[in-house]
C-alpha cells in the first residue's frame, strides 16, 4: 500500500507521530498527537487505535506512540512531500517562509509520487526545506544535522542558523525582519543582567537583537570554527 491510499487523516497523524519526535527525545504519546493535529483526546486516541490496527502505530495503553517500520515509511513519504511542496513554493513561486507551511499542509493530499519526484527533480533534489528542515531522500533516509538549540548556549560563540521552527509564522517574520533565516551566522553576546535572553548578532554586523525563551527554543544551530 502507499500512502497515496491511505485517508489524508491517517496522512495527518502518521506525520505528527514523527514530526513530533524529530526534534525531541520526548516520548510521543496521544496527548501531543491531538495537541499536534488539533484534535480533542477522544478523537487521537480512537485515530491512534486504528492505525495501530492497521499496523502503522504501536501503543500500550498509557505509553508512547510509535511508528511501525510501515508507518515510518508512509510518514516520511508525507513529510517529503510538505518539504518539497514548502522549497518549491519558496524558490519557483516565490512565497515567503512563513506563508508556505499552511499552503504545503493542504497540498500534500492532492499530489502524486510522481508529481513529487518530478518537483526534487525540478528543484536540483534539495536536502533542506526552506526552514532547515531535512527533506527524507526518495529511499526514506533522513539526514539531521547535529544541532542543538540557541537557547542553551552561552556568550561569545560563531553559530550557524540550521533549523528554525515553522510553527509561529509570526515568530519566522520576526526573524526574516532582522536577517535571520537557514544557514545565517549569528555571533552570542551577553544580555543585561536578569533579562532572560541572549543577544545575538548576525555576520554582517549591525545592533545586537535580544532574543528571549520563546525566540531562542525555536532555533537550531552548529558552532562554526
Amino acid at each position: 500500500m502507499t500512502v497515496s491510499a491511505l485517508s489524508a487523516s491517517s496522512q495527518n497523524y502518521l506525520k505528527a507521530v514523527w514530526s513530533l519526535g524529530e526534534w525531541s527525545d520526548e516520548p510521543v504519546t496521544a496527548s501531543t498527537v491531538a495537541a499536534r493535529t488539533g484534535v480533542k483526546l477522544s478523537t487521537a486516541s480512537d485515530a491512534i487505535r486504528k492505525l495501530s490496527e492497521q499496523g502503522l502505530l504501536e501503543h500500550a495503553p498509557y505509553g508512547a506512540v510509535t511508528l511501525t517500520e510501515a508507518g515510518r515509511a508512509h510518514a516520511v513519504a508525507m513529510v517529503r512531500r510538505h518539504r518539497l511542496i514548502e522549497a518549491f513554493l519558496v524558490k519557483v513561486l516565490e512565497y515567503r517562509w512563513d506563508q508556505v507551511h499552511d499552503e504545503a499542509e493542504t497540498l500534500e493530499h492532492a499530489v502524486s509520487d510522481f508529481m513529487i519526484d518530478r518537483i526534487a527533480e525540478y528543484l536540483g533534489h534539495p536536502d533542506r526545506d526552506p526552514h532547515g528542515d531535512p527533506i527524507p531522500g526518495a529511499d526514506g533516509t533522513v539526514s539531521r544535522p547535529d544541532a542543538v538549540l540557541l537557547t542553551g548556549l552561552g556568550s561569545g560563540r560563531r553559530v550557524r542558523v540550521e533549523r528554525i521552527s515553522d510553527e509561529d509564522s509570526q515568530l519566522l517574520q520576526f526573524f526574516a525582519d532582522h536577517g535571520i533565516g537557514y544557514e545565517t551566522v549569528l555571533e552570542t553576546r551577553p544580555a543585561a543582567p536578569y533579562s532572560d535572553t541572549i543577544e545575538v548578532v548576525t555576520e554582517e554586523g549591525g545592533t545586537p537583537l535580544p532574543l528571549g525563551r520563546s525566540a531562542t527554543d525555536a532555533v537550531w544551530v552548529t558552532p562554526v570554527s
